[in-house]
């Protein structure tokens, strides 16, 4: 979980910056006498995002890690079975063993060789799948993330967004007129609800 919620965290950063970046980079290039306009008295230019916040009250992302957690135990319990089932063939094969002639003794260990080699190739794989799984869905979210910040600082004038998290504190300090966490995850929450249904 702790690891799940960090990779999320960490896309949440990424994707909010360079979201943001980009936005500034765009607005450089489309009219310098806009850039040098300050934003209105009423209105903040620059506003962030609570990621910590964020993944732990959006639906979307609860989903995901839910998901993500029950793919994660299911593989584990399909390993664990398979491995418990070699051990059973080894420990049945060490209790035979002295009545066996050499050459069966022989097959059999070479046998048992053959299935612990398919099964950490077995492990690796799922370990593989898993992980590509993992990074699919969690590009899904990140891009939702990305999208949303987009339209939401295009929508409410601000020029910057970022994001704070205490596992990866790039902001060490934002005052908290500036955090829009709530007003996000409000809206991303309802747009997941209709998406739901």
């Amino acid at each position: 979980m702790k690891t799940t919620a960090s990779f999320f965290t960490k896309i949440t950063l990424g994707l909010l910056v360079a979201g943001s970046i980009t936005a500034c980079n765009k607005n450089k290039t489309a009219d310098t006498t806009a850039a040098t306009t300050p934003p209105s008295a009423d209105k903040e230019a620059i506003v962030y995002v609570n990621s910590d916040t964020l993944l732990t009250k959006y639906e979307y992302a609860k989903d995901v890690s839910t998901r993500m957690q029950g793919k994660e135990k299911s593989a584990q319990a399909d390993l664990a079975s398979k491995g418990q089932a070699f051990q059973r063939e080894v420990a049945d094969y060490q209790k035979k063993q002295a009545t066996l002639a050499a050459d069966e003794r022989q097959k059999t260990e070479q046998r048992l060789q053959r299935e612990q080699q398919e099964l950490q190739t077995y492990q690796q794989n799922a370990s593989a799948d898993f992980q590509n799984s993992q990074a699919t869905e969690n590009g899904k979210l990140y891009d939702k993330i990305a999208d949303f910040a987009k339209t939401y600082a295009k929508n409410k004038g601000y020029k910057l967004v970022l994001t704070y998290s205490k596992a990866n504190p790039t902001v060490l300090y934002g005052d908290p007129s500036l955090d829009v966490t709530a007003d996000v995850v409000k809206q991303l929450n309802e747009a997941y609800a209709k998406e739901r249904k």
